[in-house]
């Protein structure tokens, strides 16, 4: 019997529709997961209505949705990129689930690829539902979106490389405690929501090194100040992108 014999004919589909494929499944698994959206929607839009209608924090001169709203989307990406992804990645390492797609036609750059993919298309609907929010407060961001839109990719790239590298290094139960307790924590040092020049000189000078300061500080910048390029936050978070990415690569345990 000749192969065209065949109909459709037999083999793996295209490296385009593949990921596409893969692409659409990773995305509706995320926002499928109750405590996803919990991390990646409900958190951020509870703290930006809360602390923006609540004087509790002293976010300095001005609205205080202008001082948060950046702060929160920085939020989003790092809830999105790092926590769910390293939760939900490790998990499907110790299901095998890793395991039995890396044997698929689609190979694992591809995988990394799809869930990278799913994560960015995760976070425009972040920002979206985000900034409209963020309006009905009255929010008044200027600034270049040219820059904004760097931030947010270098920052996805940053947190998306420490999440993978997190989950393919540790146990899953391992990886839940320590993505839940370093979000915790970035929420609170970060600069998110209280502002880095409330740490003593000592701690702001580690803590602006953190890649959840330098996404939030150069969108402050941008939106709130108009700034044109924060060149010195990019380059932190391209320096994070770069380790996070190169050691996701070269540490990942499949099994």
């Amino acid at each position: 019997m000749s192969a065209g014999t065949y109909a459709p004919r037999p083999g793996a589909a295209p490296l385009g529709r593949m990921i596409a494929a893969q692409t659409a499944l990773e995305t509706r698994m995320l926002l499928r997961n109750g405590e996803q959206l919990l991390l990646t929607v409900i958190i951020p839009t509870l703290l930006l209505v809360l602390f923006s209608a609540v004087d509790i924090v002293d976010t300095g001169a001005g609205e205080s949705v202008d001082f948060l709203a950046p702060g929160i989307l920085a939020l989003a990406v790092m809830s999105t990129a790092f926590t769910g992804q390293a939760i939900a990645t490790g998990f499907e390492r110790r299901y095998g689930v890793l395991k039995r797609l890396a044997a698929s036609p689609l190979p694992r750059w591809a995988l990394m690829t799809s869930k990278t993919l799913a994560v960015l298309v995760t976070e425009v609907l972040q920002v979206l539902l985000l900034t409209v929010i963020a309006f009905a407060l009255g929010w008044s961001p200027q600034g270049n979106p040219v820059a904004v839109l760097l931030l947010l990719v270098l920052g996805t790239a940053a947190f998306s490389g420490l999440g993978l590298l997190m989950a393919g290094t540790l146990r899953a139960e391992a990886t839940l405690a320590a993505a839940n307790l370093v979000f915790l924590l970035l929420l609170v040092g970060g600069g998110v929501i209280v502002p880095l020049d409330k740490f003593p000189d000592a701690v702001q000078s580690v803590l602006g090194l953190l890649p959840i300061a330098a996404l939030s500080d150069g969108l402050r910048d941008v939106l709130q100040h108009g700034a044109a390029m924060p060149w010195g936050d990019l380059g932190i978070l391209a320096v994070w992108a770069v380790l996070g990415l190169g050691a996701a690569a070269r540490f990942f345990r499949w099994e």
